[in-house]
């Protein structure tokens, strides 16, 4: 299984809205380790996507890396290299911009509860995260892809819909 080559500390990247709390919290079920959501650890629960200040993620996220065993979703690319350190594995998930807009309007719109919401938290459609998935996340991507070539650690880079889904059917996981 390929999961088994990734370890048990694997960090779960891609674009907005790509899957990658989904996935985390599939990989964490199977394997009876936590999932941590970054995006939980860095906005306030109960809020509208709130940040929390910059050095209290900073905490959180460092203490949460200090557990044996993890899978992490995120990407906060400022905290990445203390992550790298503890980290025996990184999925890369690649999904066409459509597909992550469709998901974020989708979620905004219909989905009450899913993996790596925030505790009293509900989303709404916001012009910066529309212009962050359709702008921002096409150059995020081309460098999320050349860094996964010079890690120390071993990669699965899943692009697309079709091997995500192979991903979770060869690894026998459920959403």
């Amino acid at each position: 299984m390929i999961l088994d080559r990734l370890g048990p500390r694997l960090i779960v990247m891609g674009p907005s809205n790509s899957g990658k709390s989904t996935l985390a919290q599939a990989i964490g079920r199977a394997r009876g380790w936590p999932a941590v959501h970054l995006d939980q650890l860095h906005h306030r629960p109960g809020s509208d996507w709130v940040p929390r200040p910059a050095e209290e993620f900073a905490a959180l996220h460092d203490a949460a890396i200090l557990a044996e065993h993890w899978v992490m979703d995120g990407n906060y690319t400022r905290l990445l290299p203390q992550r790298l350190a503890r980290a025996t594995g990184l999925i890369l998930l690649d999904v066409p911009t459509t597909t992550s807009l469709w998901r974020y309007l989708r979620r905004c719109w219909f989905e009450t509860a899913r993996a790596g919401a925030l505790e009293g938290g509900r989303d709404s459609v916001k012009w910066d995260m529309l212009h962050h998935i359709a702008v921002t996340t096409r150059a995020n991507r081309r460098r999320y892809a050349a860094m996964a070539v010079t890690l120390p650690v071993p990669v699965l880079r899943l692009t697309g819909a079709v091997a995500l889904a192979r991903f979770y059917r060869d690894e026998g996981l459920r959403r």
